[in-house]
């Protein structure tokens, strides 16, 4: 598999969704807003996102989207551009919206409110370093199920040892977790629906098609998914956080 030289300069963060599994704190404060050890989960992403090189990050915004708007209105790097969904056009139907502004080349999309810490290397330039145009036209970063912290599920992929994934079939427990950040070509967009759908409808076609890929994420991820995951992550952070410092 080749890979590829040019990192890509364009992201999507999504941040549109009502959060309501993280209700009563949603009530007021959109979910990537909420903080992680005193910073704001869609600040942390965008933090990575101008680290990795990118220039140009579109934000669609719903629930609440005045806030992160105003929120954001200061940011440096990367240079924001916002996406207004009058109705909420779930992941892929917020994605394929927001396509005139990510342009024709692949594009990091990640979620919001996702938290991570990187392994040897920034997740971002390993997803960057494995893409392969070829062959790939969506690249999940994958996290090891059983440690996936703050998270209790069954996991959602099977990995081959050349990176090609399935979905976890019912009754079946997977052994990585799709991270939220990913690459994605704009061609695997072609023909979708209008209006509200979600990314998985273009996952199953790339692997129809053979071209679905992941990548092993080599450090920390965490799910922030309710309040009570949100104190498992908040302790996580500080106990890794402290054993670093005494090290």
């Amino acid at each position: 598999m080749t890979t590829s030289k040019t990192a890509p300069e364009r992201a999507m963060v999504l941040a549109a969704g009502r959060g309501e599994r993280m209700r009563p704190l949603t009530d007021k404060t959109p979910k990537p807003m909420i903080e992680v050890r005193g910073r704001a989960m869609i600040d942390r992403v965008l933090d990575r996102l101008a680290a990795a090189g990118v220039k140009k990050a579109v934000v669609n915004l719903h629930h609440l989207g005045d806030q992160i708007e105003r929120h954001l209105a200061a940011r440096r790097g990367p240079s924001v551009v916002f996406s207004h969904e009058a109705e909420l056009l779930d992941t892929g139907g917020g994605v394929t919206k927001a396509l005139p502004e990510l342009g024709k080349l692949p594009f990091f999309a990640l979620n919001g409110d996702v938290v991570w810490l990187d392994g040897g290397s920034p997740a971002l330039e390993r997803l960057a370093a494995a893409w392969d145009g070829a062959a790939m036209d969506v690249l999940l970063l994958l996290h090891p199920t059983a440690y996936a912290h703050g998270y209790h599920g069954a996991g959602d992929f099977f990995m081959s040892p050349e990176g090609q994934l399935r979905r976890r079939r019912e009754r079946e427990v997977a052994p990585f977790i799709f991270a939220g950040i990913q690459i994605l070509h704009p061609r695997i967009f072609q023909d979708v629906p209008t209006g509200a759908f979600s990314l998985n409808l273009v996952y199953d076609r790339a692997a129809e098609a053979g071209r679905l890929w992941g990548l092993r994420h080599d450090g920390e991820w965490f799910h922030v998914g309710t309040p009570e995951a949100l104190g498992e992550v908040e302790n996580a952070l500080h106990h890794m956080t402290l054993g670093a410092v005494q090290r």
